[in-house]
């Protein structure tokens, strides 16, 4: 089959390559792949900026839905003809805290699907049984394939940053992530201001269409003043950074009222320049988040299957792994929001 492959470390080193079927062992299944998405880490990889352990060459692409069509001799759980969605995490330790009080994506041992296992860019993927979640009946396979992003928002706004009815959040970023966010913190009762750049117009329009209260484009508008006046003069009571971009971060901590919560959820690939001290100056609570774990994956099909989150309103572009770098450029000029990869 021909995959989408990270052959060497370095920027660029990716190529679709003929890559070998691989049998599944006895805890595995053999998914034949619907659809997978383009996530920003894949982008990381591509350009060596990841701070993930990586093992090329390696099969990219993590977020995916597909039909099972071969059950190792031990699984139980499913049957050849399940519709799924799998989460990343191929292996853990089993062993450290983190493993044992459920926090399984912070394990030093954790290997991933698309980084060190073969991922979902290709026309078949293996994965091991722990990691499967079936589709709800009302849920289909373009918008299952989606749900690790969700799951990953479920962890970040709900889990990890806990907002809470009457919140007034503000998101800088209106990618996949910073869309599903708003629509996770209006699911919780917030009040949502989404930011964007010029760039970003399109995406800041379908933010309205997702139930913003407020969308702001910081390249033409005051974003502290706007917040602030719909604030009484304090700020936000919560920040969700989702775009990754260096100057959300310090933007983000000043939009975030004392005694606020900031959340860094997208990736920068590099390291950045913040006024640090200002968290203490405003004794700000700040937290991040990194994948999810099982507790996000039931929570996010629940959400999917109730129609209280959209993923397939985000989905601008279906391509073939063939369009593979058209796809990865397109990401990187910011056209549309999501953008898929199918093997057919």
């Amino acid at each position: 089959m021909k995959g989408v492959v990270k052959y060497q470390r370095g920027d660029g080193f990716t190529e679709l390559r003929d890559v070998d079927v691989r049998k599944p062992n006895a805890n595995e299944v053999l998914i034949e792949v619907h659809s997978a998405g383009i996530c920003g880490s894949d982008l990381h990889i591509h350009h060596d900026h990841i701070n993930l352990p990586m093992r090329p060459p390696v099969v990219i692409g993590h977020e995916f839905s597909g039909t099972i069509i071969e059950c190792g001799s031990e699984i139980s759980r499913v049957i050849v003809g399940d519709r799924v969605t799998v989460e990343p995490t191929f292996s853990i330790c089993g062993r450290c805290d983190y493993c044992r009080s459920g926090f399984y994506n912070l394990c030093n041992h954790r290997e991933i699907i698309g980084y060190w296992h073969n991922g979902a860019f290709a026309k078949y993927c293996t994965t091991p049984e722990h990691g499967l979640h079936k589709l709800p009946d009302n849920v289909d396979l373009t918008s299952g394939s989606l749900t690790e992003p969700v799951a990953c928002c479920v962890h970040g706004v709900i889990e990890q940053t806990k907002v809470s009815a009457g919140d007034f959040v503000a998101i800088t970023g209106p990618g996949t992530i910073g869309l599903l966010s708003l629509q996770m913190a209006k699911a919780e009762g917030g009040i949502v201001a989404v930011c964007g750049t010029s760039v970003d117009a399109n995406r800041l329009k379908r933010a309205a269409e997702l139930g913003a209260d407020l969308t702001i484009d910081v390249e033409k508008e005051d974003t502290v003043e706007i917040i602030k006046a719909h604030t009484g003069g304090y700020g936000a009571d919560v920040v969700l950074e989702c775009s990754g971009a260096a100057p959300a971060a310090p933007l983000g901590i000043e939009l975030t009222r004392k005694r606020g919560k900031y959340t860094q959820m997208g990736l920068f690939g590099n390291p950045i320049n913040i006024d640090f001290e200002q968290i203490a100056f405003k004794e700000l609570q700040v937290t991040g988040f990194i994948s999810q774990k099982k507790t996000a994956w039931e929570r996010a099909l629940k959400l999917m299957e109730h129609g209280m989150v959209s993923t397939k309103a985000l989905i601008t572009h279906e391509m073939h792994i063939s369009e593979w770098q058209e796809a990865f450029d397109l990401f990187e000029k910011r056209e549309g929001v999501k953008l898929m990869l199918r093997p057919e």
